[in-house]
């Protein structure tokens, strides 16, 4: 297993999906220095767990996403 970064300075961003209810919503940090991006449950933050993601595998979901590509 990798060393846990410090997230401790990240600017967490909740999902533009979120409705507020406590729903199913994710946070997204910026700012974390190492190419990766940390990805929470809003419902367990700030003490749940985190996972991290390789900033440019981040990028080509995100994508897929905008594109229709993960829809069967």
């Amino acid at each position: 297993m990798g060393r846990q970064p410090d997230l401790s300075t990240a600017h967490w961003h909740k999902s533009s999906y979120c409705n507020g209810d406590g729903g199913e919503c994710l946070e997204v940090a910026a700012n974390v220095p190492g190419g990766i991006v940390p990805v929470r449950d809003a419902k367990t933050a700030p003490t749940g767990p985190v996972l991290t993601f390789p900033a440019t595998q981040w990028v080509r979901f995100i994508r897929a996403l905008d594109t229709g590509g993960l829809i069967s």
